[in-house]
Parts: C-alpha cells; structure tokens; sequence
C-alpha cells in the first residue's frame, strides 16, 4: 500500500458498500488522505460485478468482498473496526444490528470508532425504516416545493440537494468533527445523519423568509429565477447564459454593457428590486440576450463587473480556462473528473488518477493487499476464502 498524503492522512475508515451517497462521502475522506477500506458484497463479486470504471466515488479506496452472512464475515468486519477511527453504514435503521455490527458490537470491540450512519429518512421518526429516495427527502425537508418556475411544478435538482449535499457530505462533515473530539476525549459516538436534517440545513435562509413572509410563491423570488438580474438567458445559438448581477454596481455594469442604459425600462435604477417591473426587464433582457450567440456574450462579458457566465454543460466545464488553469478537474483514465476540494497549504492531499484497484474497480479486487495492510495475517485470509467469509 502507498503512504497516503493530505489532512486526514492517518485516518483509517470501513465503508459499507451502499448507493451514492455513501461512497461520495467515502470519497470526499480518501480525497483528503483517509485510508477508506470498502467492504463490498460478496455476492457482487461471485457473480464478477465492477462498478463503472471510471466511477470518481471509487477513487482512493480499496476493496474487499466480503459474505456478511458468514460468521466469519462478521467476525473479519469486527477484526477491521478494531482497527478504524471511522465507520460508514448506509442502510436502513436496524440492518448492521441484525447483522451483528451495530453500534454497541462496534464500541465494545472499539471505544474509539466514531460510527456514521446515513439514511434519508434518519434513525428515529415514523418514516425511518419507509423506503424512499433523494425527491422524497428534499420534498418532505421543504426543500423541493421552492425550486422552480412561476406557474411550473417543483423542478427536480439532479439529487444534489439530498444525496450528496444533505447527506454524503453532511456525514463527512459530521465524521471529521466527531473525529476531532474523539482525538480530545478518547471516545467515539454515533453520528447520525439523515439527508431531511441536511436538506434542511442547507434551507436555513428560505426556512426564515418563509416564516417572516418575505418568501414569495416559487419563481418570484430574488434567487429562483423570478429577477431580472439574477436568471438564466437563451442566446441566438439555443445555449444559456447566466448572470447574477444583484448589487447595484453590478447591475448598473451589466446594463450598460448589454446596451440597455438609455432603454426607458431601465433608465431608473431604483426600480432594479421593485417586482413590479421585473417582468418587463426580464423580457426586454430576453429579447437582448437573444441576439447574440453564447460565445460573442462571453467575449463581451466574462470576466467584468457584470456577474457574468456561461451556462456550460458537465461536458463542456472542464475546457473553460479557469478550470484549466486551477486544475479544478483531474482526467483520469483519458475521462475528466472532479479533483479534490478544498485545497489546502500545507498538508495539500495526492492527486488521484484512478482507484486504488486497476480496470474496472472489481469488488473485492484488493482483498488480499487490503487485509494484509489491515494487519490480517496471509494465513488467516486463506482461511477465509476457503470458508467463502471473503472473496
């Protein structure tokens, strides 16, 4: 195993194979140097399952398949927490229990592991063992009905909002401050992460505007599209544009760039947040943005006092120069990928350029190499993959 580089070098965490949001919290901690151990099924792996091979959630990690519903299964993930700082679970409330790998199976073996679990739902309430998805969390949080366009139904956002933002990246956030106390106190503790509570973390703002009536209905506001200078414009070409241009300054610049200062709508810029005119700015906007193509409004905007950008498609973002330059996505296997974020001045994590595993990230591909360094003696493993515990 290569020695590892970035702030939670050292770090050693046992992740349990789940869907996106748990490997993306994985990820973001084997960015910044974790050691992220994924305990795969044994059963994917029997049947000679990979997961996509350039997949960026498997990057950094290593993995080994393992029969959960063996007893030496069980025993070989206890053996492993005995040696981890961190834990990822990320199924319905009650499974690692019947497992034999809850909580308190955990903390006895190690007092020290802190033990994430991630749901949608959380482990407490009368929906926690309901089924459901990113859509139905958002939804449920308030965080969906505000998101859209005036007169249009709720606009689904990818499943960023649930997922990754209110729940991979929320336990990650909740690890690395569990991690910090446990470093004071020498004892670990459950975090408990739900992506209604991340959701709804991430609403703080809207949850105080609705209750203090500022909040208008969906796609009147100020930053969901109902402004003039905070929207998204169609260009000659059938591509967008997007400008935020909500201070004043910003606003007076933009609509002297775009030719506007002497058109009647806009000649008085104290109407700039008086709703009342917004239509009639957006549309004469619309009307402007259309005239151009995307490439002639960059060359004319990009980079001035406008707040200004093109609508670039995931396809596209990483060709922009001040990606390039920042080096804000890495190309791994000849395909772009996010590179890791945030960065950091003295203790900058490793650039990784594939998982840990060559090909396709087979499960279970570095059973071996994984469990030595784990300090599983060679014998040991043989024996389990006679007993068909790892495979």
């Amino acid at each position: 195993m290569t020695a590892r580089s970035g702030p939670l070098a050292g770090i050693r965490v046992v992740e349990f194979v789940g869907l996106g949001p748990g490997p993306f919290c994985g990820m973001l901690l084997a960015d910044l140097g974790a050691d992220v151990l994924r305990i795969d099924r044994a059963s994917d792996a029997r049947r000679g399952y990979a997961k996509p091979p350039r997949n960026p959630m498997n990057r950094g990690k290593h993995s080994i398949a393992v029969d959960l519903k063996h007893p030496d299964g069980v025993g070989l993930a206890l053996r492993l927490v005995e040696g981890a700082d961190a834990l990822i679970e990320p199924f319905r409330p009650g499974v690692m229990e019947r497992l034999g790998l809850g909580p308190e199976v955990c903390a006895e073996r190690n007092p020290r592991l802190v033990y994430g679990r991630l749901t949608g739902w959380g482990q407490t309430g009368p929906l926690s063992s309901a089924a459901g998805h990113d859509i139905d969390y958002i939804a449920l949080a308030g965080m969906l009905e505000p998101i859209g366009r005036a007169g249009q139904p709720p606009s689904i956002p990818l499943n960023l909002v649930g997922d990754f933002g209110g729940g991979g990246l929320l336990l990650a956030f909740g690890l690395v401050a569990a991690l910090v106390e446990a470093g004071r106190s020498g004892q670990g503790q459950v975090v408990d992460a739900a992506m209604i509570d991340g959701a709804a973390t991430l609403g703080a703002t809207w949850f105080t505007m609705a209750a203090s009536g500022t909040l208008g209905p969906r796609g009147t506001n100020m930053l969901d599209g109902g402004a003039p200078f905070y929207d998204v414009y169609e260009t000659a070409d059938a591509r967008f544009v997007a400008v935020g241009a909500i201070e004043p300054r910003f606003w007076a610049e933009l609509v002297h760039r775009v030719g506007l200062a002497e058109d009647p709508v806009f000649t008085d810029f104290a109407r700039q947040h008086d709703r009342a005119h917004w239509p009639a700015m957006k549309a004469r906007l619309a009307e402007v943005f259309a005239g151009r193509t995307r490439d002639e409004w960059c060359a004319l905007l990009e980079g001035t006092e406008t707040c200004f950008a093109p609508v670039l498609s995931p396809a596209e973002a990483h060709e922009h120069p001040h990606h390039v330059e920042r080096g804000t996505f890495l190309h791994a296997n000849g395909l772009p990928e996010p590179a890791p974020a945030p960065r950091f001045s003295r203790t900058p994590a490793a650039v990784p350029t594939r998982p840990v595993n060559p090909g396709p990230a087979a499960k279970g591909g570095d059973t071996d190499s994984a469990l030595a360094a784990w300090g599983v003696p060679d014998a040991e493993i043989d024996r389990l993959r006679d007993t068909g515990a790892v495979v």
